[in-house]
């Protein structure tokens, strides 16, 4: 546990943000499947990043004796299920306990038609995984998936579409969530010369070669949003904060929070290195309402930002969460209430949730210094941590930050935060 707290003001500095691990997953899938060895720069130096280069170098010598252990990353396992269906040798592949209770029935089943011989060894439609030899099934596969669980199973299978024989015709069933993630994947296939086409419902990916190339990976505009949030929460008009490796024409849903900010009185100006982040005049308006579909990443960083401003938040397309990490829409309900701010859902289909203090005109309140659990997700930490810009708090477990920003706590110190463990 630790205690984090800021009293200095205004807030200023500049900060390097990591590689987007995201963007990191993919294109290291994408070399792997194309057998090319084309350098990748400035890749995440998350935890998630890092067991995905571990578990390709675990499989480029050969170890199958061993299972292929992706712990707690989710995106990790979903790619990894992916492209270890399609090789030739028999592997296991397991995470965390949680890894255990997040779906992969879709991806598996979807795979299994293409060819996949996947067996569960535990819970049917969980993880882990026993996987088999591949065989493919004839020319120009044709898939129907339901892409209202997770943009990760579809982003693994169009990654496979250009290495199959006569490639892949993926139809999209119902409301797709998080479409930007989808994007980001075809953007990067587009980049190393593997083309798509979507229209309609139907993405169709030809069966293609390759064109390595060297690959940067981009900042992480997920992490940029914890910074965003201490920016709202900076009293003096003279703050600013500089946030280097983002870029305006992103590949990253998440890039959307510089718009999202503007409701809060947040001015973003690109700059030659990133971004600068500046107060404007315009106070913060008296409602947010937000549909977070297709940046879900972003629903904790915003509740906790309407919670410290005292913004009534009113929030749709957070379906995605109840899977995720953890329960996210539970954990929000029950850290919000220790600094006395109400998450609830406006009826029972969940559809909307409203985000408000339990004062009239209030805003996130405590006496006594909360302690915030993060329940083994890295988002809740992070999305937390910035309301020590009004009082000391405490964070349980913090060292799950590495699952996507190792840096956070060393960052927030470089910003003049106290970040001290509680004995």
């Amino acid at each position: 546990m630790i205690k984090v707290s800021r009293s200095q003001e205004p807030l200023t500095g500049r900060i390097r943000l990591d590689g987007s691990k995201s963007i990191s997953n993919r294109i290291l899938i994408l070399r792997a499947l194309s057998g090319s060895d084309f350098p990748i720069t400035g890749l995440s130096t998350s935890k998630d990043t890092i067991t995905m280069q571990a578990l390709l170098k675990q499989y480029a010598a050969t170890d199958f004796d061993t299972p292929f252990d992706a712990g707690a990353a989710g995106t990790t396992f979903r790619f990894m299920t992916a492209f270890l269906s399609t090789r030739p040798e028999t592997q296991i592949l397991t995470g965390s306990e949680r890894m255990k209770q997040r779906p992969v029935g879709p991806l598996v089943d979807a795979l299994r038609e293409l060819g996949a011989d996947i067996q569960y060894l535990e819970k049917e439609g969980y993880p882990p995984l026993k996987i088999n030899a591949f065989s493919p099934k004839g020319k120009h596969a044709k898939l129907a998936i339901q892409a209202s669980m997770s943009s990760q199973y579809i982003s693994a299978l169009l990654m496979l579409g250009s290495f199959l024989p006569g490639g892949l015709e993926l139809e999209l069933i119902g409301e797709v969530v998080s479409r930007p993630y989808i994007q980001m994947t075809l953007g990067q296939m587009a980049y190393l010369g593997l083309q798509s086409d979507w229209s309609g419902s139907v993405i169709r990916v030809p069966e293609q070669m390759i064109q390595a190339r060297p690959f940067k990976v981009e900042a992480d505009w997920s992490a940029a949003s914890y910074h965003y949030g201490l920016m709202a929460f900076a009293e003096s008009e003279t703050s600013e904060l500089y946030l280097d490796g983002l870029s305006s024409d992103s590949f990253q849903g998440d890039a959307v929070i510089a718009k999202i900010m503007e409701h809060f009185g947040l001015e973003t100006t690109f700059t030659d290195t990133g971004l600068c982040i500046r107060k404007t005049a315009r106070k913060p308006g008296a409602v947010f309402e937000w549909d977070f579909l297709e940046c879900p990443d972003l629903a904790q960083t915003l509740a906790v930002i309407c919670a410290g401003t005292g913004v009534q938040g009113r929030f749709t397309g957070l379906q995605t969460l109840r899977i995720k990490e953890t329960d996210r829409i539970l954990a929000l309900q029950q850290e919000l209430k220790k600094v006395e701010v109400i998450m609830e859902a406006e009826d029972a289909s969940e559809r909307w949730f409203a985000i408000r203090p339990e004062r009239k005109k209030g805003k996130a309140n405590w006496e006594e210094t909360p302690s915030f659990q993060t329940y083994e997700d890295h988002r809740m930490a992070m999305a937390f941590a910035p309301l020590g810009m009004f009082d000391e708090v405490m964070i349980e477990e913090p060292e799950v930050v590495v699952k996507s920003y190792s840096a956070y706590w060393d960052d927030l110190k470089k910003l003049g935060f106290k970040v001290a463990p509680v004995s």
